[in-house]
């Protein structure tokens, strides 16, 4: 194991702590960043590793919600419904990339856009299995308190986490890593050498939705009420990229302190600038990616050290 993978296990690990330090507000906080960690980590496997930008995060987080919501209303227990969210998602991934991964650059980013609305307008139609537009309301969980649900909920979120960082770290030491890699450089010269860059690709597209889509599960399983602006919310597709460039492209332990730096400044700005938080946070990250073009990874110990000595 590199000492940048250690050190992403160890940061996933002091994040469990969290809950012995703060009440339920730090149990939200920290299974949202749980969550953001979930979507740049997932969307890196396609977008970092394959160099493909793909905007369909968001319409498999609302897959995996409502398909997890579904289950869970007809009497199924929560771990089954999560499991069976992820499978369907990774089934379901793998058959769209086999086509959508044909286009490239713009094209498969528009495309891959165009899942969030595709998916958006069936749980609108489907009024009879999702509620449409009304919403699908989920069952509580007898027995317990609010702490207790919070602290179940961001373990849950926790646990999906882990889970998520090892498959990315087992895949970017893999054959299909390299695969990737060799995708994202020449993906003409790879086909050339003998390379199944349809088989890689849709692997790829179906791990970097079925963890989101679990997420979406665990994430309606929480809130115990979705609707479809809120589980297919266009930002849940932007948001992840952001992370990524934050952090930096490519790196598992990059785009995972990313998520958490992107939530920080979220969570500092809403709470001081409400009425402009969203301009303001547009210029931050704007200046982050402005001095750090490589993202936070790009940050080495020494470097400024380095730097005053050379000057």
């Amino acid at each position: 194991m590199t000492r940048v993978n250690l050190a992403l296990l160890i940061l996933i690990a002091c994040v469990a702590s969290l809950p012995l330090f703060g009440g339920a507000y730090a149990l939200r906080i920290g299974t949202i960043a749980c969550m953001y960690a979930i979507f740049a980590l997932s969307w890196n496997i396609v977008g970092g590793f394959a160099g493909y930008p793909s905007f369909a995060t968001a319409a498999f987080f609302g897959f995996g919600a409502y398909a997890t919501a579904i289950l869970l209303n007809k009497g199924v227990p929560l771990t089954v419904a999560v499991i069976g969210s992820l499978v369907m998602c990774f089934l379901l991934a793998a058959a769209l990339g086999t086509v959508l991964l044909r286009l490239r650059g713009h094209y498969f980013a528009i495309a891959s856009l165009s899942l969030v609305e595709v998916f958006r307008e069936l749980v609108n139609n489907a009024t009879d299995l999702t509620g449409g537009g009304m919403g699908l309301n989920i069952p509580l969980a007898s027995g317990s308190g609010i702490l207790a649900d919070a602290t179940f909920f961001f373990y849950a979120m926790w646990g999906l986490l882990l889970i998520t960082a090892a498959v990315v770290m087992i895949v970017s030491a893999s054959k299909l890593g390299f695969g990737l890699n060799c995708i994202r450089q020449n993906e003409t010269a790879s086909n050339m050498v003998g390379l199944n860059s349809t088989l890689y690709k849709s692997v790829a597209f179906g791990l970097s939705a079925c963890f989101v889509g679990a997420a979406g599960g665990i994430y309606a399983a929480w809130v115990h009420y979705i609707d479809p602006s809120d589980v297919f919310d266009i930002l849940y597709s932007v948001k992840p990229i952001v992370m990524a460039l934050m952090g930096g492209l490519g790196s598992p332990l990059g785009v995972f302190c990313g998520a958490f730096v992107y939530l920080g400044l979220e969570e500092v700005v809403w709470r001081n600038y409400i009425q402009i938080h969203s301009g303001v946070l547009g210029v931050l990250i704007i200046m982050l990616l402005l001095f750090l073009p490589h993202g936070l990874i790009s940050l080495r110990s020494g470097m400024f050290w380095r730097t005053a000595k050379h000057v």
